[in-house]
């Protein structure tokens, strides 16, 4: 049995309570393209990696315009290959897509390629919509056998036994940490069942945190993965060097969240100094309601609130979002926060 082994990790970033990690959604932005978006998202986790954030993690979507990490294990080997010590990963794979012994046979490449260093979050959601699953060969149906499908896919990654008909070539035998992501109590109930770490999108998705928590915590189960309950925990962080500048890039995710909800998703706009104003009375409930957990203001603005969040939740680590339309301004937020949790210096 393990104890909080190095894949998960008590690693820093700065001198905060917690680790911090980086969500990146390679966002395509008005004006650029998915070739620039790849760009960016390196050079994003270069700089994450120089500030000590433990890891990054790409997300699978499909159909959106706005989003290049389609092909997350692609995107997963090109950000591996530039970067050295930082962890990446799927946060997450989202398994009705898939076969799980063709996601362990890639995770397992990765793994072989940059040992030590892959993560595998796993979500039931199709990141897409019923189109989109119809074309990925999807049935309606696939999400309900996820429970199942997870635990083929640690088989797969498991030491295979004596005459097991199929294995994973590479994956089989790997240490590869798996994750179970979810946004609801039925991710909660299946990572504490497996003794899995948890990841809740809190970032999007807060409504059923504050319960996700307690039935995760109370049903936990260990195994030969996980001694005791891990949590991360997603936030969208929006840090610049005025609380009016950080507010103004926080424009471009209400934008973003606010055409998703009216089921017209495009390319992550400019920020807006006067998008508040247009926002009709459900636009603003339904932006309270999903966003939520997010920090907005300079680095010593947003650590107070991060750090309350922290105490409040009991998170064992974060999972930073920053969709930020400015490349530059985006790694200078996550800069300002791991700034943030350094101690002045004297003189």
């Amino acid at each position: 049995m393990i104890s909080l082994s190095p894949a998960i990790g008590n690693q820093r970033t700065g001198s905060w309570s917690i680790p911090l990690s980086v969500l990146d959604l390679a966002p395509i932005v008005e004006g650029g393209d998915a070739a620039e978006s790849f760009r960016r998202t390196v050079e994003l986790a270069r700089s994450a990696e120089a500030q000590g954030y433990r890891r990054f993690w790409l997300a699978e979507h499909h159909g959106m315009p706005g989003i290049a990490s389609a092909a997350t294990a692609v995107l997963i080997g090109h950000v591996a290959g530039k970067t050295s010590t930082i962890r990446v990963g799927a946060g997450g794979i989202m398994l009705p897509n898939h076969s799980p012994l063709v996601i362990a046979e890639q995770f397992g490449t990765l793994e072989a390629l940059y040992p030590g260093r892959i993560d595998l979050g796993l979500g039931r959601a199709p990141g897409s919509d019923h189109h989109v699953s119809r074309a990925l060969r999807r049935g309606p149906a696939a999400a309900e056998t996820f429970p199942q499908d997870v635990v083929e896919l640690l088989d797969f990654l498991a030491h295979p036994v004596p005459g097991q008909p199929v294995q994973a070539v590479p994956g089989a035998g790997l240490e590869i940490p798996v994750w179970i992501l979810g946004s609801s109590l039925f991710g909660a109930q299946l990572a504490a069942a497996l003794g899995l770490p948890f990841a809740f999108a809190s970032h999007f998705a807060p409504a059923a945190l504050t319960a996700a928590l307690e039935v995760y915590r109370s049903r936990f189960r260990p195994s030969a993965r996980l001694e005791r309950p891990y949590v991360m925990l997603g936030v969208n962080v929006f840090a610049a060097e005025t609380n009016d500048a950080a507010r103004l890039l926080f424009s471009s995710l209400q934008q973003a969240f606010v055409s998703l909800r009216r089921g017209r998703p495009g390319r992550l706009q400019p920020p807006d100094p006067h998008f508040d104003a247009a926002l009709t009375p459900l636009d603003r409930h339904g932006l309270s309601e999903m966003l939520s957990c997010t920090f907005v203001g300079t680095g010593e603005a947003v650590r107070g609130e991060v750090e309350a969040f922290i105490e409040r939740t009991g998170a064992d680590e974060l999972m930073v979002a920053a969709h930020i339309f400015d490349p530059v301004a985006r790694i200078r937020s996550y800069e300002l926060l791991a700034a943030a949790g350094r101690p002045a210096m004297a003189g």
